[in-house]
């Protein structure tokens, strides 16, 4: 008997050799882990490492799934989570098979997940060297960013209309960690933003523009200045800011570069 990040009761008569994921972050948590044979399902949306869309199943995106191909794959268990899946998906595959849903709005719970995984698809070693990583790069650059002025930024992660990131999400313990603050975070989740209060939200030092989900681009650089004349506006790779796995591991260099 395994407990999720919902606190779920799942029963697992064996150990999963048959993994389907639908979370992508997961997914490339699950190669770090050494259990790239055992994916047998993935997202369209999982796209790391490169190769691995041509080696699996796709069985849909993360808010759409095709059932039938689920059920031809006969899973040992499918991996959710409670943003990127929606709670009809889960409850319409837990009918059938063990479900895990992981909830992850800070580096802990990530790396509870980890200790999960390692536990339920016995790489307990794997795991726990990936968390020991993942710690010490934290710490070093905890470290280094306390060198650092503190900056007020805002975050966008889609426009037309225009959302940014609030509190109780994984960018904004990200943001926190690189000493940004957020100047939406007394809003919650991923609030729309109207074009009128843009222009009312002052002495911003950095907009940053994410690649994901909606895919940002130069273009969208002058266009976003005419609302914040004063502020840097750059582009940001969001799987750094918003992938809870091994991609954590390198995400500390990165955040450095923005520095």
């Amino acid at each position: 008997m395994y407990i999720d990040q919902l606190n779920r009761k799942i029963k697992l008569p064996k150990r999963p050799e048959r993994i389907i994921s639908l979370v992508p972050s997961q997914t490339e948590l699950l190669v770090s882990l050494g259990l790239i044979d055992r994916i047998v399902g993935i997202t369209k949306f999982c796209v790391h490492p490169t190769s691995i869309k041509k080696q699996k199943t796709i069985v849909g995106g993360t808010k759409k799934i095709r059932y039938e191909t689920i059920k031809k794959l006969n899973p040992d268990i499918i991996l959710c989570n409670k943003e990127e899946n929606t709670k009809e998906i889960v409850s319409l595959l837990e009918e059938g098979f063990p479900v895990h849903v992981s909830d992850i709005t800070s580096i802990s719970d990530a790396l509870q997940m980890i200790k999960q995984y390692g536990a339920i698809f016995s790489k307990e070693e794997e795991a726990l060297d990936l968390i020991s990583r993942i710690k010490i790069e934290k710490e070093l650059f905890e470290k280094f960013v306390s060198k650092k002025k503190p900056k007020k930024v805002a975050y966008f992660i889609w426009k037309d209309p225009w959302m940014s990131v609030g509190n109780h999400t994984f960018i904004n313990e990200m943001l926190k960690i690189n000493g940004f603050i957020n100047a939406f975070e007394d809003k919650t989740r991923y609030p729309e933003i109207k074009k009128n209060e843009m222009s009312k939200v002052d002495d911003l030092d950095v907009i940053m523009l994410s690649s994901e989900p909606f895919p940002f681009s130069e273009k969208h650089i002058e266009e976003v200045k005419g609302f914040y004349p004063n502020a840097d506006v750059i582009l940001v790779d969001g799987e750094y800011f918003s992938w809870y796995g091994s991609r954590m591991v390198e995400a500390f260099t990165y955040f450095r570069s923005l520095h």
